[in-house]
């Protein structure tokens, strides 16, 4: 059985954008490789994701040539560099307060 961190995939998805600009299938699968396949997500849900990350400002995409094939690139914008910060110091708050209750049962 594989975990998926549905309600992190924001936070990877910024992550992921962090290193350089990709397109959605490209995004796809860099979660699953840098994951170990823990992080499998699919493109239904990463589309709709990064949409709202773009309506927020935190990513921006553009139409580029791939061939003879056009595909949106999206990237990190300011506002999500700053909100990337915040949400990995959120998820490693989370995750100290994890640990310790799964230490308290030892």
């Amino acid at each position: 059985m594989q975990e998926n961190p549905r309600g992190q995939l924001e936070l990877l998805l910024l992550a992921v954008l962090r290193s350089r600009p990709a397109h959605g299938y490209a995004i796809v699968q860099a979660l699953s490789e840098r994951s170990g396949g823990i992080c499998e997500f699919p493109e239904g849900t990463v589309y709709p994701a990064l949409q709202k990350l773009e309506r927020e400002r935190l990513v921006a995409s553009e139409w580029q040539r791939d061939g003879a094939r056009k595909r949106r690139v999206y990237r990190l914008t300011r506002a999500g560099i700053a909100a990337l910060a915040k949400k990995t110091e959120n998820w490693k708050r989370l995750e100290r307060g994890v640990h310790a209750v799964l230490a308290w049962q030892e």
